[in-house]
């Protein structure tokens, strides 16, 4: 559908379409998709940034003109610096302009974006354009070239995905079900480049055989062999042995003058170390910093005593209250124990401030004015009620220390998801929207376990280049990188050679190769701290500029100077940095707050006076064309939780339904193979990555929550707050009560080989925990794992089964299945040395959770039952 695609869209004024009035004014056209004939797409990837040219073209194929439009989403690492529509007549050009000019502005088309914002199910920005009108029959020719950072694979492939506009496999008019093939043809040719050697590339489809355009393998082009299936296109390029870090040095504009950004060689960085998970046993670092919104405080303690208690042993935290000041409750972060825990949550205020008071910038220059603890990787957990009225200052605060953290913001209204997602943004976090008190512990702690990934600490890069010349990081390097993440970094090359025989004498020699640069060289070292160890991983890397001109590299290190001059020009730093922004955006092509998109429509028929024959320059008009915020439906988008209706019964009557169905594959199976065997064998367990049919255990998979995990929360909170911050309980009357078991039937019944009552007592909790429901996984999984962690270090993992049965059969008469299970949650140090066989989430496909740049899981809803069923009846809501 086009809301996935979008396109070129047109204006359906088809009788019967239905449509709402907006106040009065005008009617919403529904537009529709434009039939696409062909696509041509040329694919420059160098390192992992890639430069991307399509040629689109489209034919109006009803009986009527119409007015169209061209939609384009953009995704987190993407930037378009070039676009045209062409057609018989007329040809509209995208072009940046100064916010300060007097420009008339270009309202012809606009009413459209009224209808993209209300009636669209995307989330995000897109690039937006209206073309004008398309006669019957004719076709639209748009031309679109973009820049983007590309994901780097564990192995070290560079992952190039074709964009659903590129390619709109999934739509109805695209494609023949009858012989599976498209109705529009596509050509992909791809460019490959890397001084470590292009080594291979695969896809999804079948591609055309490597062919090498440099004798040392450095370059090399391909191209698809046939029109991909009804999927993605997805390329992976794979180059020399992959590194730690790696760098290319990228030619800049032979046009541009010499100091000025695209003029400049420019280096391209990617960072990528290796990070192990945390070792069985070990402390794990990290400084997590909570900045709660006092307006919400009496509706989050919950939520607070959660996450608190998730933290692990060996970090440092505090907590900033910024509705009622702008101090921590510690003057600076602490050690995570259990001294500073309790005091902590003793001086929590138990009054709520109003929205007005709230000086969240206030308390954000106050944390970056504290000294970090030395080895420990600073996070966020920003919490938003409202959208403050400073929001800008805000942002640019943020930015300009996004390299010493990380943020997970948390917004409880729609007016304050931008800013959230801002911050999460620039930081290279995670942003959520919650619409529910209930729901907000385990979100927030869905976040903790993310951010508990080990990291690289004391991230620093130094170069060593000819004599005369320096390098310098454009926004500056990550102090900290954590697993998984691959960090991309432009550095400027300046000042001028001093050794004649390698360069010449300024900057000048790296616009071209002579053959004494062709011997010249770089070295880049990478040097971090992980679990306490110093490492360095150190490249050497050829001075000679790659790349054919089309400067990835530069438009993208250009994005990043923007934000930077942004973030200068919000604090008041004069007007230089709005005017240098200005320039570097009207240069690059690249958009930035302080420049906007304009369509002219140049006519390409000519008009003749009546008397002489003079010809007339074609005339030239505005049309709209931005970039649009796409909202979608928060509540309904991938930010947000949403419920799935279930009638009165239905969990229970689908569970004996499936109960009987496994019966009666049993008896079959037992049918067939009579008189073979003297025991029918078990049947294997049904695959649960299909969802062709309905199946209990997917409603109950950790990733849906209904009120049954909101109750649980609450169930289990009393448990939860006796917990200690090393994960044991301690045997005591209020452990008790919280088991519900009396406290001398507990002293009673503590084996005799257990050496302290501690370990017996959390034995209880944990047994208690998973046996009393399966809905506490998500809240007490971290919990679980530090009294898992804390009890394997006092009584070794041989005693574990023999001291479970005994608490099972203390705690509740079910009668428990001990499984292997794998780690509790990515980076845990050991293993679960139990669970119950009624947990069958990890025979579920795990759902990834959406960047905005990171969110919460795409919700899906299931209609059915009553709108507002009772609570004990009410279905999931899913994350």
């Amino acid at each position: 559908m086009w809301r996935q695609s979008f396109g070129l869209l047109e204006k359906s004024y088809i009788s019967g379409v239905p449509g709402s009035f907006l106040l009065g004014k005008d009617l919403r056209i529904p537009l529709y998709p434009v039939p696409l004939c062909s696509a041509v797409v040329d694919v420059a990837i160098q390192d992992y940034v890639a430069d991307v040219a399509s040629e689109l073209t489209y034919q109006n194929k009803s009986r009527t003109s119409s007015e169209v439009i061209f939609v384009f989403p953009l995704a987190l690492h993407m930037t378009i610096y070039s676009f045209q529509a062409l057609n018989e007549d007329a040809k509209v050009q995208a072009m940046l302009h100064d916010e300060t000019q007097q420009l008339h502005k270009a309202t012809k088309g606009q009413e459209n974006w009224e209808y993209l914002q209300h009636q669209s199910e995307h989330s995000g920005e897109v690039f937006a354009c209206f073309l004008g009108s398309l006669s019957p029959g004719k076709e639209m020719v748009v031309t679109l070239r973009y820049v983007q950072e590309l994901p780097r694979k564990p192995d070290g492939a560079a992952q190039f995905l074709l964009p659903a506009t590129l390619h709109p496999h999934w739509n109805y008019y695209t494609w023949n079900c009858l012989n599976n093939k498209p109705h529009y043809s596509l050509l992909l040719t791809a460019s490959l480049q890397s001084p470590r050697g292009v080594a291979s590339a695969e896809a999804n489809c079948a591609l055309t055989p490597l062919i090498y355009t440099a004798q040392d393998c450095s370059t090399a082009q391909v191209s698809l062999a046939e029109i991909p299936p009804r999927d993605d296109f997805e390329l992976l390029v794979y180059y020399g042995d992959p590194t730690e870090v790696s760098a290319v040095v990228e030619k800049g504009d032979p046009g541009a003058p010499v100091g000025s950004l695209l003029g400049d060689p420019l280096v391209l960085v990617t960072l990528s170390p290796s990070i192990p998970d945390a070792m069985p046993g070990q402390c794990q670092s990290g400084e997590f910093i909570f900045l709660l919104d006092t307006t919400f405080l009496e509706h989050a303690q919950e939520s607070l005593l959660f996450l608190l208690k998730s933290l692990p042993l060996g970090c440092y935290f505090n907590i900033y209250c910024y509705g009622a000041t702008s101090v921590g409750i510690y003057p600076q972060s602490v050690e995570y124990t259990q001294d500073n825990l309790i005091k902590a949550m003793q001086r929590i205020p138990s009054t709520s401030s109003r929205l007005g008071d709230a000086d969240l910038l206030g308390t954000l220059r106050t944390i970056y004015n504290t000294p970090q603890p030395h080895g420990h990787a600073r996070q966020l957990f920003i919490f938003m009620t409202g959208l403050p009225p400073d929001k800008e200052d805000i942002a640019a605060e943020v930015r300009r220390h996004r390299n010493s953290h990380r943020c997970f913001s948390f917004c409880f209204s729609e007016d304050s998801a931008a800013l959230a997602m801002a911050l999460a943004r620039d930081t290279r976090g995670e942003a959520t929207y919650v619409d529910s008190d209930k729901k907000l512990a385990v979100v927030v702690l869905n976040c903790l376990k993310r951010a508990l990934k080990p990291a690289a600490e004391g991230v620093s890069l130094s170069w060593t280049l000819p004599l005369g010349l320096e390098a310098e990081v454009l926004g500056g390097t990550p102090r900290s990188i954590f697993q998984g993440e691959h960090i991309h970094l432009y550095a400027k090359i300046r000042g001028e050679a001093q050794q004649p025989s390698c360069v010449s004498s300024n900057l000048q020699y790296l616009s071209g190769c002579s053959q004494d640069m062709k011997v010249a060289t770089g070295v880049l070292t990478l040097q971090f701290s992980l679990n306490g160890q110093n490492v360095t991983h150190t490249i050497q890397f050829p001075l000679c500029p790659q790349g054919d001109g089309r400067l990835a590299g530069h438009r993208l290190a250009a994005r990043c100077l923007l934000r930077m001059l942004l973030a200068e020009a919000v604090s008041g730093s004069g007007d230089e940095p709005r005017q240098r922004a200005v320039e570097i955006s009207l240069t690059s092509g690249i958009i930035c707050p302080f420049t906007s998109y304009v369509g002219v429509r140049t006519s390409q028929r000519v008009t003749w006076y009546q008397g002489p024959l003079a010809l007339l320059p074609r005339h030239q008009s505005l049309v709209a064309c931005q970039i649009l915020q796409l909202r979608g439906s928060i509540r309904g988008s991938s930010c947000s939780p949403k419920s799935i209706a279930i009638p009165p019964g239905w969990l229970t009557a689908v569970q004996e339904s499936w109960l009987a169905i496994q019966h009666l594959t049993h008896d079959i199976a037992a049918l067939a193979q009579n008189g073979a065997h003297s025991k029918a064998p078990k049947p294997p367990p049904p695959s649960i990555s299909s969802l062709e049919y309905v199946d209990p255990k997917f409603v109950l998979s950790s990733q849906i929550l209904g009120p049954w995990v909101s109750n649980a929360i609450d169930e289990c909170q009393e448990l939860v707050a006796l917990q200690n911050v090393d994960g044991s309980w301690t045997l005591s009357s209020s452990l008790a009560s919280a088991l519900q078991v009396d406290e001398a039937e507990i002293k009673g019944k503590m084996p005799g080989e257990v050496t302290e009552p501690s370990i017996w007592s959390t034995v209880l909790a944990v047994t208690w925990l998973q046996k009393q429901s399966r809905y506490y996984q998500d809240p007490c999984e971290l919990l679980e794992a530090k009294a898992v962690t804390w009890l394997c270090s006092r009584a070794g993992e041989s005693c574990f089964p023999d001291l479970h049965r005994m608490a099972s059969s203390l705690l509740s008469p079910v009668r428990p299945t001990l499984i292997s299970s794998g780690p509790l949650f990515p980076g845990s140090p050991v293993s679960p040395f139990f669970f119950l066989s009624v947990d069958l989430s990890s025979c579920l496909a795990p759902t990834v959770p959406l960047s905005l740049p990171h969110c919460s899981v795409p919700a899906r809803q299931v209609s059915g039952g009553s709108q507002h069923p009772p609570r004990e009846q009410r279905g999931a809501e899913c994350f």
